[in-house]
């Protein structure tokens, strides 16, 4: 099977057509995302406190399948790029075979400590207990999802956008749909409550890793899973290369809110509440940003792979025009209907007040950041995982969290949410040096 149209076809044109599908699929994704939270808020506040709590820990989850598929997706372009098709081939069989182990380790771990964790944060108890239900049930399905993303970047790897994007859609469209029925028990279904959302959650997972299944079977692909795998020191070292510093670019969001959860609980719960709502609606932003994203990455290791560096360059900068673009459109929205925004998770008059002036403060980084995800995007696709890394951690740990300390002590909790713009604006100047660097 052909790919060579990866370094042939118009490059704007190729760029829309690999990236629309994903941009589809990530909106429809953040939708599920705020319309799980939308009914998990009608429970109660407690409810809605829970599962902003039991987020870092979710998202972790997620991190490390999405950090290690970027892995093995930047190896799987770059070697069909140069032509080798049979290390493409050991690329995707040892990332299947390592993804199982480590959503095996997750599902023990992440149950096993959710408890404490918690208890770090809340004494409430109705909050403790409600996290602890809903973590038992999602975080059982820790080995779909790891399966379920390393068949996406896989998918990915090789162009096949649509089935990634008909994949992820029938996931979340289930996932919607099955909410409210297990939430509130309508019809036959029973009234699970928030152990509702998260089984809703895991199916919707089972479902989307089903499909990618199918579809390789009856579709096949430029890449072949082998029945036995033969682990190999140097691919696994490639594969980890930039999976792990792609896994703690996807984690440390999560050290972020927890950190930032701890500076703002000695305020008021209020504000506990606020940013995890902001992070919700946060995905519907950048979600579709990293559509384009996932859509330039395989192009950019295909590229590199076959030595069209001009390419490559030019494929950054249309990234990055697209993902200012759709930050843009999230600035305007937070400026104007913050109120609106918020009222979708929650009636509290002071907490959509709180989260009006949080939403209009973090959203003047947005555009500036369109810099930072687009440079850490095209590092991992070039194969360079530690740069990118460099990029995160000053956006996640490095800048904001002396910043975000420093400020809420000077102006109260307002000030953490200065740091974020504050925080995007240096790292834009940073990141961009990194890449024109990392990429000579």
């Amino acid at each position: 099977m052909n790919q060579t149209y990866m370094k042939e076809k118009p490059i704007l044109p190729l760029l829309i057509s690999m990236a629309l599908p994903m941009v589809i699929s990530m909106m429809v994704n953040s939708l599920y995302n705020i319309v799980d939270s939308y009914f998990v808020a009608r429970i109660s506040e407690e409810a809605m406190t829970a599962l902003s709590l039991v987020y870092p820990i979710q998202n972790f989850i997620t991190s490390v399948g999405v950090g290690f598929g970027i892995g093995i997706n930047a190896a799987i372009s770059f070697f069909l790029g140069a032509q080798d098709q049979k290390k493409a081939d050991a690329a995707a069989t040892q990332g299947l075979f390592l993804s199982v182990i480590y959503g095996i380790v997750l599902t023990v771990v992440t149950i096993a400590v959710m408890p404490l964790f918690l208890q770090i944060f809340t004494k409430d108890v109705a909050v403790i207990q409600m996290g602890n239900a809903y973590s038992r049930i999602a975080f059982g399905f820790s080995i779909v999802i790891s399966l379920e993303i390393t068949w996406e970047k896989i998918f990915q790897a090789v162009g096949r956008m649509r089935v990634s994007m008909i994949c992820m859609m029938s996931g979340c469209i289930f996932n919607i749909v099955l909410d409210p029925l297990l939430i509130f028990g309508i019809g036959p279904f029973p009234k699970m409550g928030i152990e509702g959302a998260a089984l809703a959650t895991g199916l919707g997972q089972v479902v989307t890793l089903v499909l990618y299944l199918a579809f390789y079977f009856t579709r096949p692909l430029p890449v072949k899973i082998h029945k036995s795998c033969h682990v190999d020191r140097a691919m696994a070292g490639r594969l980890y290369a930039v999976g792990i510093p792609a896994t703690l670019n996807m984690a440390l969001p999560s050290l972020l809110i927890t950190a930032l959860n701890g500076i703002l609980s000695a305020y008021s719960q209020i504000y506990v509440v606020v940013l995890g709502i902001y992070y919700k609606l946060q995905t519907f932003l950048y979600l579709p940003a990293n559509g384009i994203i996932q859509g330039m990455r395989p192009l950019i290791g295909y590229n590199y792979g076959a030595g069209e560096q001009k390419r490559v360059h030019k494929l950054y900068s249309y990234t990055l025009y697209l993902s200012a673009g759709i930050m843009l459109a999230g600035t305007l929205l937070c400026m104007i209907i913050p109120g609106t925004l918020l009222g979708l998770f929650t009636t509290t008059p002071q907490t959509i007040a709180a989260g009006s002036t949080a939403l209009r403060i973090i959203s003047l980084g947005f555009i500036v950041s369109s810099v930072s995800i687009t440079s850490c995007g095209a590092l991992e696709g070039l194969g360079k995982g530690v740069p990118s890394l460099m990029i995160s951690l000053c956006r996640y740990t490095i800048l904001i969290l002396p910043l975000a300390f420093l400020l809420s002590r000077i102006v109260g909790p307002t000030g953490v949410w200065h740091a974020f713009w504050i925080c995007e604006a240096i790292t834009a100047v940073i990141s961009y040096t990194i890449y024109r660097k990392a990429s000579v």
